[in-house]
């Protein structure tokens, strides 16, 4: 497993790090292209037209990116870094994963709080176990990853609570399906962005009942 929690299979497209030189599957990378205008841009969501930049999904590795020129080096070309780029990816990729959360919610496929949690989890309905990172180590310990399934702790109570339509939320949990997994590749890729700055990292099958 990589560093955010991603897992180091080899399914699916492949594309190498600007950064490490690595070769990884996309899940684990953030694409970028340059603009008409010679500007670097984050495609979050891999549509925008242009040939893509690939760089891991980690705050040191675009950060290094943007200091070394090595968008200008891969592009060809000169251009624009936005100041502040792993910023930008990092709360680009907090709304994206608030915005999958809440679709699920949306589809029945995710609870909230504390009981419910729990009780997906006792029952093996959960396949994913979402964690306020500012919520009480005490509390959060009390429950546990789903067998066979993942956790994370990247999103605050209040993005979590974004997601679920209420002020905070501290305990989340997905059931399966598509949109879970979706889920499980963006935030696989903003814990890449937060553990370098005290965020939490994500884990597999790591904390246990």
């Amino acid at each position: 497993m990589t560093r955010g929690g991603r897992d180091t299979d080899k399914d699916g497209p492949e594309r190498r790090c600007i950064v490490t030189g690595d070769v990884q599957p996309k899940a684990g990378l953030v694409r970028f292209v340059v603009s008409p205008e010679g500007m670097v841009v984050p495609d979050l969501a891999g549509k925008l037209p242009g040939r893509g930049i690939w760089v891991t999904a980690d705050r040191t590795a675009i950060e290094t990116a943007a200091k070394k020129g090595l968008f200008s080096r891969a592009a060809r070309m000169p251009v624009t870094v936005p100041e502040g780029l792993a910023d930008l990816v990092e709360a680009g990729l907090a709304r994206r994963v608030v915005d999958l959360v809440s679709l699920a919610r949306k589809a029945g496929l995710a609870v909230a709080g504390f009981e419910k949690v729990k009780g997906w989890l006792a029952d093996g309905k959960a396949k994913v176990l979402l964690q306020a990172s500012d919520g009480s180590d005490r509390g959060k310990g009390k429950l546990w990853t789903p067998q066979g399934g993942r956790w994370f702790g990247c999103l605050t109570s209040s993005e979590l609570g974004l997601a679920f339509g209420r002020d905070s939320v501290i305990h989340g949990a997905l059931g399966a399906g598509g949109l879970s997994q979706r889920v499980v590749e963006e935030a696989a890729k903003l814990s890449g962005l937060r553990a370098a700055i005290g965020g939490t990292d994500a884990g597999k099958d790591t904390k246990t009942a």
